[in-house]
């Protein structure tokens, strides 16, 4: 059985004992939260696809951690003009891990 979910305008494809990492949610390491934005669940034979979303479908994580991916770094330089400028970003996110899909 597997579903997909969005959050953080992103779709995940997940099934339980999944390990996904999303846009970063406000909950706190050990927590419980519950997606109710099912847009596809499938069980092997049926296969529901929602209008925009499945009704009655919840899909529940924990969340295992919070944390910052790896540094991504920007440079920008013109050319013959000595103009030199470096930046780096870090993005947020919360590591869940699925637990059940209740139908």
């Amino acid at each position: 059985m597997y579903a997909i979910i969005e959050t953080g305008g992103k779709q995940f494809k997940v099934s339980q004992g999944d390990v996904i990492k999303v846009e970063k949610l406000c909950i706190e390491p050990g927590e419980t939260h519950v997606f109710e934005q099912v847009l596809l669940l499938s069980n092997g034979e049926k296969l529901l696809v929602g209008a925009p979303y499945v009704s009655g479908v919840k899909v529940s994580a924990t969340v295992t951690k919070q944390d910052k991916a790896k540094k991504v770094i920007i440079y920008k330089y013109k050319a013959k003009k000595g103009f030199h400028k470096k930046k780096g970003h870090r993005q947020p996110f919360t590591e869940l891990k699925i637990e059940s899909i209740t139908v």
